[in-house]
């Protein structure tokens, strides 16, 4: 029914009448909530928030679901052990958890609430505990039931190709991997060191994704072996995982010298095996990650006394020649330094690496940047020259007068990756990398998904979590429907109808969002979803009830100068059964009820109460009476996980 200017004007007369009646009074909404100072009219609800552990994380593991589990809170269902459940409950994100237990720098334990009391929780010793129970268990992944008849191509099998071939698989796709290497791995194989993920450990983890059924083909690279056109006619989509395997050179003059090389050729020689020994001298220039597996590299390579012009270990690492092994056997140790921008304090290596690194005798020096490097008259680098610096706003600030030399027969630059697009150069964005939207879909090829290095150079972690992600696009892509908004929390999370599943509780009358009334069987009464958009804070946990616990810590064998020369074994080991779960205890599973029954105990109006034991379930563990509730308060006051929150009741 339309309006007319006669109705407003009526309407606007009839108000100004109120007004000047006293009809105008704001009846504040907090006299009816907060009716006494001891009952409200609002009420317990349950409310599913995401802990910021798996918000941190690039992967998105379910990390709070697989502490539970391995704490013994969250039991797996008949006939099924914890450590496959635990297993399986990691991987259903993450299929590398013996890799990424040993070498992810954990932004999860950054982001743990646990801080707040006095130490993260060991997240990553636990993934890798639970990672090598599987390796030990011989544990793999199911085979799809089904097949969809679509082929998917994914170009590149470091992790994120591999990740995305993985979830693909899952779902039903066919996939192939094209790799112009001879081994599946990527950075993980090609540009971490084998002491820090040992070459079996990684074979185990790739060979179960193959056994469902992905097919490789190695020693192929796309844009020469095979086109992109060809490609695109043999197969219904494409995920471009390419990664950034090409480094970058100094931007200083002199850097073209032949001993000046980048980072991840140097790796790649070394983990080849072509790279036996290294100069007397060796200065790398970084301070992340990488230019600490550099310099540990360097130190373990040593240098032999007499060398001859061909055995120079840039013509190793250029693809020119190899090492003989025999030649080598009397090695002396390699002086060591790596210079950083930033402070030592600021680098974005991992703390425990840098601290490794100084122990072993390599030289950290930091606020100096390269600003030349120094040329023999046979053309080889003799020194790099640095300056200090200061870095404001993001710009390098050279201090006049303050250069140096640092003398060097080997410089190596870890200051950022690149990629090779050779043969690929329509997808080049002008940057040296590739575009997507936020479903990792490249603009303008609707059948092409990217992720990885090639999308943004950041940790393998990230690289999983884009293939994953990219999988999702894909199944959507190739089911003929439209690409969603993905979530703002966009991680694997607790998934209460699964769970009442595996218990029997006919979920399926639950739909999404989930969210219980006081007649449904679905959750419970008041139970809200939230963990797609909401990250619990500490601030919003009961502290106050969590005592200290010291973390337990994995062994890692501390080598000094004189034992590093030489040592390839792998230092970091794993914790045993009891320090797994004694760690996973230490958990405060924010944002999900962990049955610690103080909203029981503490109700004065014995309205809260036991969900009974054939209803419940994790998450499900109790329920208000709320003919009972005089909205107190104290539930939500003494919930440490933030579970429970209080709002209108129904």
């Amino acid at each position: 029914m339309s309006v007319t200017s006669d109705d407003v004007k009526k309407q606007s007369a009839l108000n100004f009448r109120r007004f000047k009646n006293g009809d105008n009074e704001w009846e504040s909404m907090q006299e009816k909530i907060f009716v006494d100072g001891d009952h409200t009219h609002k009420c317990p609800e349950y409310v599913l928030s995401a802990p910021p552990c798996q918000a941190s994380c690039p992967a998105g593991e379910d990390i709070r679901g697989y502490l539970n589990i391995v704490r013994g809170m969250e039991k797996p269902p008949a006939g099924v052990n914890w450590q496959s459940y635990a297993f399986h409950r990691l991987t259903e994100a993450n299929p590398f958890p013996s890799v990424m237990g040993r070498v992810c720098p954990a932004p999860c334990e950054s982001g743990c609430n646990r801080n707040q009391v006095e130490d993260h929780v060991g997240i990553n010793s636990v993934e890798h505990y639970i990672g090598e129970w599987g390796r030990a268990n011989n544990l793999g992944f199911a085979k799809p039931e089904h097949s969809t008849g679509k082929k998917v191509a994914i170009i590149g099998g470091g992790p994120a190709g591999l990740s995305c071939a993985y979830q693909l698989r899952k779902k039903g796709h066919e996939c192939t991997i094209f790799d112009e290497h001879a081994e599946l791995g990527g950075m993980m194989r090609y540009g971490i060191p084998g002491f820090r993920t040992p070459r079996d450990v990684l074979d185990t983890e790739i060979k179960r994704i193959l056994d469902m059924g992905v097919e490789a083909r190695l020693n192929t690279r796309v844009g020469r072996d095979v086109t992109m056109a060809q490609i695109e006619q043999e197969f219904d989509a494409v995920f471009m995982g390419l990664g950034a395997q090409g480094g970058r050179a100094l931007p200083v003059p002199g850097a073209e010298a032949p001993n000046c090389v980048h980072a991840v050729a140097f790796l790649r020689a070394f983990n080849e095996g072509r790279l036996q020994h290294v100069g007397k001298r060796i200065v790398v220039v970084g301070g992340g990650d990488t230019s600490i597996d550099v310099a540990t590299v360097a130190r373990r390579l040593g240098h032999i006394t007499k060398e001859n012009e061909t055995d120079r270990p840039e013509f190793v690492i250029m693809g020119q020649v190899a090492h003989d092994v025999a030649a080598v056997s009397a090695k002396e140790g390699a002086d060591v330094v790596l210079i950083t921008r930033s402070t030592i304090d600021k680098m974005h290596a991992n703390k425990h690496e840098i601290e490794h690194a100084l122990s072993e005798g390599i030289e950290i020096r930091g606020s100096l940047t390269p600003i030349a490097v120094v040329v023999g008259p046979d053309g080889r680098a003799t020194a790099l020259r640095v300056a200090e610096c200061e870095v404001v706003k993001n710009q390098v600030v050279v201090k006049p007068g303050t250069e140096q030399d640092l003398p060097a027969d080997l410089i190596v630059s870890a200051i950022g990756q690149a990629v090779d697009f050779t043969g690929l150069e329509q997808f080049d964005n002008g940057k040296g990398l590739m575009a997507a939207d936020k479903n990792y879909r490249v603009p303008g090829k609707e059948n092409v998904f990217v992720g990885g290095d090639v999308l943004r150079p950041h940790l393998l972690t990230t690289a999983i979590g884009h293939g994953s992600i990219a999988a999702d696009g894909i199944d959507r892509f190739l089911k003929g429907e439209g690409q969603e908004k993905r979530p703002k929390v966009d991680v694997h999370s607790f998934d209460m109808i699964r769970k009442m599943a595996e218990k029997g509780l006919q979920p399926a009358e639950c739909t999404e969002p989930l969210r219980g009334t006081d007649s449904t069987n679905c959750a419970m009464h008041n139970f809200e979803n939230r963990a797609d958009k909401y990250v619990i804070p500490a601030d919003e946990l009961f502290l106050g009830h969590f005592t200290y616990s010291e973390r337990n810590k994995r062994r890692m064998d501390n080598l000094t100068p004189e034992e590093v020369l030489g040592h390839f074994a792998e230092r970091l080991e794993a914790l045993d059964e009891k320090q797994a779960i004694g760690e996973a205890k230490r958990c405060m599973s924010c944002g999900l009820c962990f049955e610690c029954d103080n909203c029981v105990i503490y109700c004065p109006q014995t309205a809260v109460f036991k969900v009974k034991r054939d209803k419940s379930s994790t998450g499900r563990y109790v329920d208000t009476d709320y003919s009972k509730c005089v909205g107190c308060h104290i539930c939500a006051d003494v919930c440490p996980t933030g579970y429970i929150q209080m709002g209108m009741g129904d």
